[in-house]
């Protein structure tokens, strides 16, 4: 069996590939449907744009079943603790990722046009409220949740729903919604043509120029911001338990990792080098190389959090000594074998019907495309 410590680490890695996987494809999703509204100048236009996504969404919506799945299994006091801190917030979510396939189904069902103009706002709400709850969720876990554990080791949530929208954590999710925006856009250059896909090339030039100004201004709030930093000797191979460490509260301890091991510095960097090459391939009319230089910026974003705040997975602003991390907040050592297992061979089948999805429904779409396809296309 696989040593414990390294089982923990592995699972780490998997969840933050799993995160990367959902934000890269349905990141695209989100961010043509945040897009619907703004760039899509005519009926034509939208359903060009609906149909560039139609057929992936449910596909690339597995990566975020497979990561929530994932989370549960190897972290299970971590999926119930952040159910409890952000119930109100995934609610909200859940209700708007709602309008994605009933908008998509319903918005032709009526010709008239404040019916589609209807579903298309509810489009728009199934993509941009995700985009900015996700980024909000990630400023509040960098600043601390407000929980504890009772007597009978139960999560009590001490704040409130409008406690998450603090200013940090909403430049956080301008961050998110930007990214994803970019991602969207980017998207929508490889799979148009005409005017619809040159103004996607400007929304992407200026999405990921915000992202870049959001994301190193939100670094040097960050660095004048309390982190987290464990200060007494933690056995990463003891079986979980919540209590048997001591955690400081320092300034720009969320730092401490990059200074440790400065060959960190190049995850931000990579976040900063894809969004100015989103910049300069969207303006040069590279679609190919913006889509993945736009990926390329989303993952150097995600895994900077991630490195950051490690081995912290959700620390507990009211009760330090509380924080679930990777090393006392996980399933047991055979649970994660198990898992492990299972997911060597389902994340591989998903990731090649991914693929696979991609390359048969390759090529750019245009109105012709849609009277060719009537009884198919949205």
């Amino acid at each position: 069996m696989i040593d414990y410590e390294i089982l923990r680490f592995i699972w780490w890695i998997l969840i933050v590939v799993l995160l990367i996987g959902f934000a890269i494809t349905d990141g695209f999703d989100m961010g043509v449907l945040t897009l619907l509204p703004v760039i899509g100048k005519s009926n034509v236009e939208r359903r060009v744009m609906i149909n560039t996504i139609a057929p992936h969404w449910d596909g690339n919506q597995v990566w975020l079943l497979t990561a929530g799945g994932a989370i549960f299994a190897a972290w299970p006091t971590v999926y119930a603790t952040s159910f409890s801190g952000f119930y109100l917030a995934m609610i909200l979510v859940l209700a708007a990722l709602f309008f994605r396939p009933v908008g998509f189904e319903y918005r032709a069902k009526v010709d008239s046009p404040k019916w589609r103009n209807a579903w298309d706002w509810g489009l728009f709400v199934g993509g941009f409220v995700p985009s900015l709850i996700f980024g909000v969720a990630f400023g509040n876990l960098l600043q601390g949740v407000p929980f504890e554990f009772n007597n009978l080791n139960q999560v009590v949530y001490t704040g409130s729903f409008f406690g998450l929208l603090n200013p940090f954590a909403l430049l956080c999710g301008v961050v998110s919604l930007m990214m994803l925006t970019t991602q969207g856009a980017t998207w929508l250059q490889m799979k148009t043509t005409g005017d619809l896909r040159n103004r996607a090339r400007a929304t992407a030039q200026v999405t990921a120029a915000i992202v870049l100004v959001a994301f190193v201004l939100a670094g040097v709030w960050l660095s004048f911001k309390d982190g987290f930093v464990i200060t007494s000797d933690l056995d990463h191979n003891a079986q979980s338990f919540l209590t048997n460490k001591t955690v400081a509260v320092e300034s720009a301890a969320w730092f401490r990792n990059f200074a440790e091991m400065p060959v960190l510095w190049a995850v931000p960097a990579l976040a900063v080098l894809g969004a100015l090459l989103t910049i300069v391939t969207s303006k040069v009319n590279r679609s190919g190389l913006a889509f993945f230089s736009s990926s390329i910026m989303l993952v150097g974003v995600i895994v900077t959090a991630a490195v950051s705040m490690f081995p912290f997975i959700m620390p507990s602003i009211s009760h330090p000594e509380m924080s679930l991390t990777i090393w006392d907040s996980t399933a047991s050592q055979y649970t994660l074998t198990v898992m492990l297992v299972v997911a060597c061979i389902f994340v591989p089948l998903v990731l090649a019907y991914t693929i696979w999805s991609y390359i048969k429904m390759y090529g750019r779409l245009d109105a012709k495309y849609l009277e060719d396809n009537k009884a198919s296309a949205y």
